[in-house]
């Protein structure tokens, strides 16, 4: 089984922190509507001097990508 490099044994597990942002994915389609996709999200740096993007989608169809942030109703429905 493999090991991640940031465990060591006996120690406590890494506390999960929630995204500062969530990563969407719009694509502008026709009568002014555009289609927004969760695709990511981002967590701030421990230095306040940037952000860790991590994407699980890469759109490949244009559009842009738009970083916002978290609301409950994106939490409650797991967007």
């Amino acid at each position: 089984m493999a090991r991640s490099n940031n465990y060591k044994a006996g120690s406590k597990a890494r506390e999960t922190k929630a995204p500062a942002f969530i990563a969407w994915h719009v694509a502008e389609k026709t009568d002014s509507k555009s289609f927004w996709t969760r695709i990511g999200a981002a967590w701030d740096h421990e230095d306040g001097k940037g952000l860790t993007l991590q994407l699980d989608l890469v759109p490949v169809s244009g559009g842009r990508i738009v970083l916002r942030t978290p609301s409950e109703a994106t939490e409650e429905r797991g967007a």
